[in-house]
């Protein structure tokens, strides 16, 4: 079983510079599904990298929102939803413990 979780994050960067950055760190660790959101399917170790790498370039004066979403909750994002949704369900597992 994985220990890898979705996290839909977003960030507000006021500037330009820093922005980039942001999105940048941000494009190495998960997908833009939206123009200051991303969504990461991370384990803790990855999730502490991120963090700090995020930590490293954001001022006091940004924002980030870091929502961790259960396997459940990833399931039942819209299908309307912009592009296609269908791989935030986790993959079947593809073998047994007898």
């Amino acid at each position: 079983m994985s220990d890898k979780h979705w996290h839909l994050i977003a960030y507000d960067v006021r500037d330009p510079k820093r922005l980039r950055k942001v999105a940048k760190i941000l494009e190495g660790y998960g997908t833009r599904i939206q123009y200051s959101i991303f969504r990461c399917r991370l384990d803790r170790e990855a999730l502490e990298k991120l963090h700090w790498e995020l930590n490293r370039e954001m001022e006091k004066e940004d924002d980030l929102l870091v929502m961790p979403m259960c396997a459940g909750c990833a399931a039942k994002v819209p299908r309307h939803s912009t592009g296609d949704q269908s791989d935030w369900v986790d993959p079947a597992s593809t073998f047994r413990i007898a």
